[in-house]
Parts: C-alpha cells; sequence; structure tokens
C-alpha cells in the first residue's frame, strides 16, 4: 500500500518476515535509542562522548530523513562538519586534524570541552531564467568558532547534512561491474560527463574496496558507515572501531571495553539495509510524463541513471536480483567550484560528489517537514538545488534555466513523483 505519510521512510521491505523481520523491529529501536552519559544513565544505553554531535542516530536522521543546517546559530542537529589536512599522497584518506579528528564534534559530556563550533555566513546570489523570471540562492561560508585549540591554517572544512535512509541495501546488493561499466573518467564518449568510482581502503575497510555510501562515496559498506557514524557522531566504541574519537586529545579517552557490542553494530546496520523505498506517486499524470521527458532532455539521466539491477546475495535474499530506479549511477562527478568543499576524500577531489539517488525525493518535506537538499542543505527547494548544479553538470542546469516556467514546472512534478 502506497504510504506519502511522514512515516514514508521508516517502513521495512515488503518481502522481509519471521525472525529477519523481528530484527528489523530490533534495529529500529536501537536505531532510536539515545545514548546517556555513564555518570547519568544506566545500560544499555551509556557510552555517550566524551565528544559527540548528537545522541542517537534517528536524532540527525529524523523521520529516516534529510538533516538540515541549523534554524538557530550554531543549533546543529543534523549537520555534522568533517575536518583534514591536505593529504601527502593522492587517492589516500583524508589526514584527521591534530587535536581535532576527522570531524568536529560540538557537544561535549560534564567535565569535557565540546572542540568548537561553526559560524554560517549566507550570500544571496541572485540569477534569472531566460524568461526574465528572477530567483535568489544563498551561497553559505563556513568558519569554526571558539575551537578549545589552535586549528592548523591548512584546515579543511566540509559540511554534510545527514542523509535520507531508505533503500541503502538496494545500493548495497548492486554489484561492482555494474557501477563500473558506467564510469568514464577520462570522458571517452565526448559527453562532459565523466562519472569516476571512488576506491576506499585502510580502517576497517582493509584492502581496497569499491565506496558507495556517503556525499563522497567514501564508506565501502553499511556496516562500516553504521560503525563510523556511532564512533564519530555519538562517541560510541564498538570492537569494529574501539578507539574513542578523542583519543590523544584526554587521558579518558584511553582503550576501554566497547561501549556496544558488534551484534549491536550489525543489528542497526541490517535495520537500515532492510529500509523499503516508498513507491512513485502520479506516475501517469501528463506533467509528469513531460517531465520525465525534459529530465532526460537536460542530460540528468547521465549521472542521475533511473535504473540498476542487484546481484545475487546470500546475505539478504530479499534484495537479489531485483530492478531499482534510484536514479542514481553511484559514481562521482565534479560539480564545479560553486560545490566544492576543497576537501579530497580518497579519490574524490575538493569539488567531486557522489551522484545522490532521488527515490522517495518528493516525500522529503511530508516526512522531515523540510525542503533543504544538496550535501550541506543550501538548497531551500528542488528548484534551487538544480541551480546550484555545476561543472559537469553546466549543460542540464543551463537546460533548465532556459525552458519556459510550464516546463520548469513540469520538471519539478516529476522529480517530485518520486
Amino acid at each position: 500500500m502506497l504510504d506519502a505519510s511522514g512515516r514514508a521512510f521508516q517502513l521495512p521491505i515488503p518481502t522481509l518476515a519471521g525472525t529477519r523481520l523481528d530484527r528489523h523491529k530490533l534495529g529500529d529501536s536501537l536505531f532510536s535509542l539515545g545514548f546517556l552519559d555513564a555518570a547519568t544513565g544506566m545500560a544499555p544505553n551509556v557510552g555517550l562522548g566524551p565528544l559527540f554531535n548528537n545522541t542517537s542516530c534517528f536524532a540527525c536522521h529524523e523521520q529516516n530523513g534529510r538533516g538540515q543546517p541549523p534554524l538557530a546559530p550554531r543549533a546543529f542537529r543534523g549537520m555534522l562538519f568533517r575536518l583534514s589536512v591536505p593529504a601527502i599522497f593522492a587517492d589516500e584518506a583524508p589526514r584527521p586534524v591534530p587535536g581535532f579528528g576527522g570531524q568536529l564534534q560540538n557537544r561535549a559530556i560534564a567535565g569535557f570541552a565540546a572542540e568548537g563550533t561553526v559560524d554560517i555566513t549566507l550570500e544571496r546570489v541572485p540569477g534569472q531564467f531566460q524568461d526574465g523570471t528572477t530567483y535568489g540562492l544563498q551561497r553559505p561560508t563556513y568558519r569554526i568558532a571558539v575551537p578549545y585549540a589552535a586549528l592548523p591554517p591548512n584546515v579543511q572544512l566540509s559540511p554534510r547534512i545527514a542523509p535520507q535512509i531508505v533503500g541503502l541495501g538496494l545500493l548495497e546488493a548492486v554489484p561492482d561491474a555494474e557501477i563500473l561499466m558506467r564510469a568514464d573518467p577520462n570522458d571517452r564518449d565526448g559527453d562532459g560527463i565523466s562519472g569516476k568510482a571512488n576506491v576506499v581502503f585502510g580502517g576497517i575497510t582493509g584492502s581496497r574496496k569499491l565506496g558507495r555510501f556517503g556525499h563522497k562515496a567514501s564508506t565501502a559498506s553499511l556496516l562500516i558507515q553504521t560503525a563510523t557514524a556511532y564512533n564519530e557522531d555519538v562517541g560510541i566504541t564498538s570492537p569494529l572501531l574501539p578507539t574513542e574519537n578523542c583519543a590523544l586529545q584526554h587521558p579518558i579517552c584511553g582503550p576501554h571495553t566497547p561501549d556496544v557490542t558488534l551484534d549491536h553494530v550489525e543489528t542497526v546496520a541490517f535495520y537500515t539495509r532492510t529500509l523499503a523505498v516508498p513507491a512513485r506517486r502520479n506516475v501517469h499524470e501528463t506533467d509528469v510524463k513531460r517531465g520525465a521527458e525534459l529530465f532526460a532532455r537536460a542530460g540528468c539521466s547521465a549521472c542521475h541513471t533511473p535504473t540498476l539491477r542487484t546481484a545475487a546475495t546470500g546475505v539478504d535474499p530479499e534484495l537479489a536480483h531485483l530492478t531499482i530506479h534510484p536514479y542514481s549511477d553511484l559514481l562521482l562527478h565534479d560539480m564545479g567550484p560553486e560545490l566544492a568543499d576543497g576537501r579530497p576524500d580518497f579519490r574524490a577531489s575538493g569539488s567531486e560528489w557522489r551522484t545522490p539517488p532521488l527515490w522517495g525525493i518528493g516525500l522529503s518535506g511530508f516526512v522531515t517537514g523540510h525542503t533543504r537538499f544538496l550535501h550541506d542543505g543550501r538548497a531551500r527547494n528542488l528548484e534551487e538545488a538544480v541551480l546550484w548544479h555545476g561543472g559537469e553538470a553546466l549543460r542540464a542546469r543551463d537546460f533548465y534555466r532556459n525552458l519556459a516556467k510550464s516546463e520548469r514546472d513540469a520538471l519539478l512534478t516529476f522529480l517530485n513523483s518520486l
């Protein structure tokens, strides 16, 4: 049954049953579990921090949807900031900032100092469609404020809003070959689109693996994504990442028994892996069909690939041999200087981002109560998200800007049907 309510992103895949459905429900409860400081809480939800960004997974991914920039100064909830210093070698993982690590933790338990926070300044960017209609975008600028210690002058700062988490298991089930066959890093076909795969290594991953999760496709699996988010965002250690995110900063952050078990992390990863994708709506309406044609003519589908195929999987049979429609190639694309964060991440340059899936995008407003898009939420609606596109997507953006209003409306109607 079609669910277009605020719970549209919280449903299990429909073929899940029996003990596997029970495990999904347990993962749901653990995903929502708020952690507390050991001094104020009791098992099983102790271990918060000492440094953290939020107290649970659900607190960032509200209703399993996107986060957004703060509504009040420095009141970050579904947004965080990656930190690094320039890499020594090409294609390596981002190098952590001494004394800060790889992420700015803006909250701390009693007795500890948060690492700092970020001030955001907004600049209006005016623009005009070919028909004379004007618009105004908002360009954010970020500055680290009140750091607990001096930062190096070459620190790299990258804003990230929490992405929606539906359909992640389906994306994990897409075989590497399906993704790599669409890569064209040297643009041999001359179409101006040069998607490339990110390859990640080190840490939990160990060997080199194809990255497919995160804004820069810098994570190889949902298990790694889950363990890393617990460690960096909530300050929760596990057997996969037993070291606190504040190690080397405070004596109390030394080795200790992990805060959660491996089964806890695996169950939460299973929950995210078995979340369903909401069904499309209004697919037979004239404007939706017209918008789909314009989407293809603009060249949007060159990156936002409509259809992929999952592989056989003995781990999750419900995800095997399916034709899916994520509208993403899971590859990196150069989005131009306006969206660049200047922070390389393995093979991703400072201006390259993974194509985000578009499924469920039309329900974002119903689910989260806001329509903020792109990696830092600067776009206040889908039209602004289109207008911020640059680099490889410049021709598609200009195609949209040159459309008549009725055609622009049709393309947006199509996006809202996804």
